[in-house]
């Protein structure tokens, strides 16, 4: 692909995700109109709607992974990575909440779950860690914890969605939820979270 082919279906990319986050039934011929371009322009990136809402879950997939890559940075205590990881992840993905949502109608929740892998798998390295040395304490094994979190995420994004929950709270809740999946006090999880995301306010 050419660079300003590239830089075409990225345009289309960012305004197919507008439109379908104002409108989750936003057609291909809407995409097109908000894009400025033909509708043939967009079959000629994306072969249907469902190719095009698998793009923009392949790239929510790649940014969690990206941010969860850099609060995993460095850290040493995996309570803190945990914390650190879904606080990251969670600013991500109510972004691309409603999209979400949206995606398991076409692209399946397997679908998603597959794009995910790698996150899972950086997750369950960094909870078999906190095993091992004492600082989680779990019946599960770590790669089962690692799918908790995923669907404490999944969970309490459809929350949002339902207005059962308001985001600013869902992604403290998030990381609160986690650790004590994890086996860490409830109190100290809360605390740890706070003074996380404190740090986390202050260096914006």
């Amino acid at each position: 692909m050419t660079g300003r082919a590239d830089a075409n279906r990225r345009r289309i990319m960012d305004i197919a995700l507008a439109e379908l986050l104002r409108d989750a039934d936003a057609s291909m011929d809407q995409i097109a109109r908000a894009a400025g371009v033909v509708r043939r322009t967009v079959y000629g990136h994306f072969p249907s709607r469902d190719a095009l809402i698998g793009a923009l879950v392949d790239d929510a997939a790649q940014a969690v992974a990206d941010a969860q890559a850099r609060a995993l940075r460095d850290v040493a205590d995996p309570a803190e990575a945990l914390a650190r990881a879904m606080l990251a992840a969670w600013e991500i993905a109510d972004g691309y909440r409603l999209l979400i949502s949206l995606a398991q109608r076409s692209v399946t929740v397997e679908g998603i779950h597959r794009r995910l892998e790698p996150v899972r798998r950086e997750c369950a390295a960094m909870l078999q860690r906190g095993l091992d040395e004492g600082r989680f304490v779990s019946p599960l094994p770590a790669v089962a914890l690692a799918y908790v979190r995923e669907q404490v995420l999944f969970g309490l994004m459809q929350a949002v969605n339902d207005g059962v929950l308001a985001p600013a709270e869902a992604g403290r809740s998030a990381a609160v939820t986690a650790l004590t999946a994890s086996g860490v006090p409830a109190g100290e999880a809360a605390e740890l979270v706070t003074r996380i995301g404190g740090q986390r306010s202050g260096a914006r």
